[in-house]
């Protein structure tokens, strides 16, 4: 059971979600902020819960395509959103837009939920009893959600104030660092799929 809430936390990957959203952190007020990604955290439980009940249904009965087809879609998105921090670095973060409630949806898909962390859920089903697999998720979207805030706290309480413009500095490296690993999480489920649905 740890094992699947580690992997699941790997894929949610709070760290990255923390850099991802501190432009955001800096434009919004603290409670503002903590409200958005509440909702973002919502929307991605919501969305995770629905699949865990429903979602090899759908892929089997509803769309009738095969769930490794969506394992290999979902490996080239993440490799697609990978190669564009590479690239763009900053300038591909989440920035502030007109409304708070786009934004919420914008950090949860597909910045929580992807094809990676989908997939798990789906597997959680077929290894565990429903409400096992229900607590592990919950488990998991909890502790997700602790990590950013810890995070931030550390960021805005611990770090001194001449030290954060360095720290600033250093996170388009640290993003173009973690976007080598994401990438190569989506060629390798590129991969896997076409090797369950072929050979």
């Amino acid at each position: 059971m740890f094992s699947t809430i580690l992997g699941f936390l790997v894929m949610l990957n709070p760290f990255a979600l923390f850099i991802y959203l501190t432009p955001i952190m800096e434009e919004l007020n603290h409670r503002t902020f903590m409200k958005v990604l509440i909702k973002a955290t919502l929307i991605s439980t919501v969305i995770f819960y629905s699949f865990l009940l429903i979602g090899n249904v759908i892929f089997e009965k509803v769309f009738l395509i095969q769930f490794e087809s969506f394992r290999i879609f979902g490996g080239i998105v993440i490799f697609s959103y990978a190669f564009t921090f590479i690239v763009r670095g900053q300038k591909a973060l989440l920035y502030i837009k007109e409304d708070l409630d786009d934004l919420a949806s914008e950090i949860a898909l597909p910045f929580m939920v992807g094809a990676g962390s989908i997939s798990l859920t789906i597997l959680m089903r077929f290894n565990y009893e429903l409400g096992t697999a229900a607590i592990l998720l919950g488990i998991s979207m909890v502790l997700c959600f602790t990590i950013i805030i810890v995070l931030k706290f550390v960021k805005d309480k611990v770090i001194r104030e001449r030290f954060k413009p360095a720290f600033d500095k250093n996170i388009a490296i640290i993003l173009r660092l973690n976007s080598f690993f994401v990438g190569a999480i989506g060629i390798d489920m590129v991969i896997t799929g076409i090797n369950r649905l072929y050979f």
